[in-house]
């Protein structure tokens, strides 16, 4: 690790009503100390007060006269090791936040001993300081990052040490029995191993089935930070266009009573029930001689291969046809909703039409032209996707595919533990897959990365 004194502007660059300029390092107070100007000097003031003063370029004239040009009016925050963000002292210099400003200030940071911030270098101090853990480190940028309540949620519950704690209790079971197998083997005379194996086994068959659980989670935890990939199909003008208005909450796409109208691929990304659904509104699935139509349906048809939620949008008011019964084809052996709109007008389709046709597909009756039937979609999305109503207290979700690939590796270890207890193998293959597991764990909480990985992981 670099061992300069580093600074950056930490607030984003835009004119706001404030701005931060954060040092760090050994000597962050000298450096800032050099251009404020206030009743005390910062070295002398408490760990963890905000100060009033001034900002100045303190220039030498060629006369040798001292001269100095009060760039702003601050408030600098002083905060002492080791209680800082990245463990090191820390200054922030809060300005008003003309990016102008900011950027003077910094200048003058530099230019009187502090270098430059790599990308995420803050983050990465905290983390080689151990004041974070590298799970708590990646969930910084998801926190940043995060667009809907969900997301934020679980984003801080990592922040706070949901994964780290999990991670390194089941460490921990892992090392007690690794430790226990190394002793007996090298002092055998005093501790034996008979028996152990059924301990052994019992403990190992608890720790696969907290790694699957984690792993499963892996699947809400995407859902959570990247929304669901959702394919909106059906007939032409069965209200696709429509609905993907009442959810996107202005008018996304033309809606006329002409058939056909959508003829390319429509994306909106949009919130329902806490969640982001990446919406795609496709061209209505038929069979057509119109060549920018075809080339239309053929993407809807595309679209919905990859889906993680299909909804098939049903005119309630037309009988099924055989486009209907392509598209019930198509939808029966993924997760799919089936909405009947047009419910504010005559009807010639129920829902125990569908149901003979797709019995395991959930159906609901909208209006899109009314807006009704929409919480009774979110609430069936939600279902569908997080279980219902999710906790952040006591569940833990991964979010991050290195992650989820290190639970994936550290599971077959334990397999490899319990198939070696089955075949009656020495205990030394015992001790080798638990410390693979061990350290495969290692690599969420950054106990087992190397330097590549963790520059990597922080130039992001």
């Amino acid at each position: 690790m670099r061992k300069e004194t580093i600074a950056a502007i930490s607030t984003g660059m835009t004119n706001s009503g404030i701005g931060i300029v954060r040092i760090s390092g050994e000597e962050a107070v000298l450096v800032a100390d050099r251009i404020y100007r206030g009743k005390k000097k910062l070295c002398e003031v408490k760990s963890h007060t905000i100060n009033y003063g001034y900002i100045v370029d303190r220039e030498i004239s060629s006369a040798e006269k001292k001269s100095e040009e009060v760039i702003d009016e601050v408030l600098v925050t002083v905060m002492k090791a080791p209680g800082t963000f990245t463990g090191e002292d820390t200054v922030e210099i809060n300005c008003h936040g003309g990016t102008f400003v900011v950027k003077k200030v910094l200048e003058l940071v530099l230019k009187n001993g502090a270098s430059p911030a790599e990308p995420g270098e803050f983050t990465k101090r905290a983390f080689l300081n151990g004041k974070m853990d590298l799970s708590q480190a990646e969930a910084v940028i998801d926190v940043i990052n995060s667009e809907n309540e969900y997301a934020l949620q679980s984003s801080v519950s990592q922040l706070k040490g949901s994964v780290k704690k999990k991670i390194n209790d089941i460490r921990e079971k892992i090392i007690y029995h690794t430790a226990f197998i190394e002793t007996a083997l090298d002092d055998p005379e005093h501790i034996s191993v008979d028996g152990y194996s059924d301990t052994l086994r019992s403990s190992a068959e608890e720790i696969i089935q907290e790694l699957e659980r984690l792993i499963h989670s892996a699947d809400d935890g995407r859902v959570i930070k990247e929304g669901i990939k959702t394919v909106i199909v059906g007939k032409p003008n069965a209200g696709k266009s429509s609905l993907l208005n009442v959810l996107a909450g202005h008018e996304r796409a033309i809606v006329t009573d002409i058939e056909g109208t959508t003829r390319d691929v429509l994306e909106e990304t949009i919130k329902l029930g806490g969640l982001n659904l990446n919406v795609v509104d496709t061209a209505g699935i038929r069979q057509t001689e119109d060549l920018i139509e075809k080339i239309g349906v053929d993407k809807a048809l595309e679209y919905a291969e990859t889906a993680d939620l299909i909804i098939y949008v049903v005119d309630a008011s037309r009988s099924l046809d055989e486009n209907d019964e392509k598209i019930i084809n198509m939808i029966s052996d993924k997760k799919s909703i089936v909405l009947l709109n047009k419910s504010d007008i005559d009807t010639v389709i129920s829902a125990e039409h569908i149901k003979e046709k797709v019995s395991n597909i959930p159906i609901i009756s909208i209006s899109a032209k009314e807006e009704r039937g929409i919480k009774d979609l979110e609430d069936k999305v939600k279902e569908m996707f997080l279980k219902g109503d999710i906790s952040f207290n006591d569940q833990v979700y991964i979010s991050n595919v290195r992650q989820k690939n290190a639970l994936l590796e550290a599971l077959e270890s334990m397999k490899k533990v319990i198939r070696s207890i089955d075949d009656n193998m020495p205990e030394d293959f015992y001790s080798i897959d638990l410390m693979d597991a061990y350290e495969s764990l290692g690599y969420i909480t950054g106990n087992s990365v190397g330097e590549d990985l963790i520059n990597e992981i922080f130039s992001k």
